[in-house]
């Protein structure tokens, strides 16, 4: 029998060993939790933080059953993992969380659209079609949006169409097809449970996109929003994870529009690029609140201490190799400026190196440096 947590050491299994799994384990450790790490990349930013790595496939069945057998509890940092041998550990008595059940449906855009219809959650309206042939059969007004159903990550897999022209070099894969909406600004909402079915949720926060690399580049913490959607959206995103009767931390990105209205673009059942500035703005981060919610601990306070700016540190184009940080002295002096670096040794163009967070008492001054740290922190090789 899998023991409960009470303060002494208790084993997390972690699915992914990349940057996510790296800041978990950062507060894991203040509570004597040991976690292990399952990776397919040899040199992974958890390799050296770990209680223990091991270097393998997250969508191999043997291999993913056999790491979490003897964990209290397996979670992921990554949703492209083997559900089926989750299903098995979970059968076996394993707590996994969040469950699998949760992940079938994030793994699959598809699934994911249609679970918001069945649970009357806004979204824009979509079509799932097969393949490239039917898609073209179908004859869909132009502008819209592409989505794979199945591997999409970080930008990839998604795509505007905008003319004829752009169906011509698609790869052929199940997509789903929204209709492109016309959004003023980019939100998300960190909201978390535990076993016990408390739930807790962050203030809202705005995301900037970056047009050439389709990643978050800024994010600004709290969003500028009226007090009514900042309550529509802690609504909505309480209302995805009790749908889901899911256990962890939950993502959900959203589009508001014009007339204040709300809509889903896509959830991530896990630690979150738009929630990395809790670290330092809040009093729970993202991460601590993810493991306590999946020990069945009392969740934690998730109110602001500071207003805050997230930039994440890309690779820049035209640069691969052995990663070198210019002008990194020169931003870590100046006041309210934390840098996380991810420990990953060598860059490539976009690749997630790492994030900085500008925090202060004025929004609007948090604005300007972040801007001046984007533009002089660059990461070459």
């Amino acid at each position: 029998m899998k023991k409960q947590w009470n303060g002494n050491s208790y084993k997390v299994g972690m699915l992914g060993g990349g940057q996510l799994g790296r800041m978990f384990i950062q507060e894991a450790l203040n509570y004597d939790v040991h976690v292990h790490c399952l990776d397919p990349d040899s040199d992974a930013p958890c390799r050296y933080l770990a209680t223990s790595f091991q270097h393998g496939s997250l969508q191999d069945y043997e291999t993913v059953v056999q790491f979490g057998s003897d964990k209290d509890v397996v979670t992921v940092e990554i949703e492209h993992v083997n559900v089926d041998a989750l299903y098995t550990l979970e059968n076996k008595g394993v707590k996994v969380f969040p469950q699998p059940a949760v992940l079938a449906i994030v793994q699959d855009k598809g699934l994911q659209k249609e679970f918001y219809r069945e649970n009357n959650l806004p979204t824009a309206d979509f079509t799932l079609v097969s393949g490239k042939e039917e898609l073209i059969s179908k004859n869909i007004p132009f502008p819209y949006v592409l989505k794979w159903r199945k591997g999409g990550y970080d930008g990839k897999g998604v795509q505007i169409m905008r003319s004829a022209a752009d169906l011509d070099n698609l790869t052929d894969t199940p997509f789903v097809v929204e209709q492109l909406v016309p959004f003023t600004k980019e939100l998300a909402v960190i909201v978390a449970r535990n076993e016990q079915g408390e739930s807790v949720v962050y203030p809202t926060v705005e995301c900037e996109f970056s047009p050439v690399a389709n990643l978050v580049e800024f994010l600004f913490s709290p969003a500028d929003i009226s007090a009514e959607v900042e309550k529509k959206a802690r609504e909505i995103a309480l209302h995805v994870i009790e749908s889901l009767k899911m256990v962890g931390i939950l993502a959900v990105e959203l589009f508001l529009t014009a007339d204040n209205e709300i809509l889903i673009n896509e959830i991530a059942p896990r630690p979150h690029n738009s929630g990395h500035h809790t670290i330092e703005c809040c009093y729970t981060s993202q991460f601590e609140q993810h493991l306590r919610s999946i020990v069945n601990a009392p969740l934690g306070s998730t109110k602001l201490i500071t207003p805050g700016v997230m930039i994440n540190l890309l690779g820049e184009p035209g640069f691969e190799g052995t990663a070198k940080y210019e002008n990194l002295e020169k931003i870590i002096s100046q006041e309210g400026v934390s840098v996380h670096l991810y420990g990953k040794q060598t860059t490539k163009p976009f690749r997630k190196m790492g994030h900085v967070t500008i925090y202060g008492p004025h929004l609007e001054e948090l604005k300007t440096t972040g801007r001046m740290v984007a533009k002089e922190l660059k990461i070459k090789a």
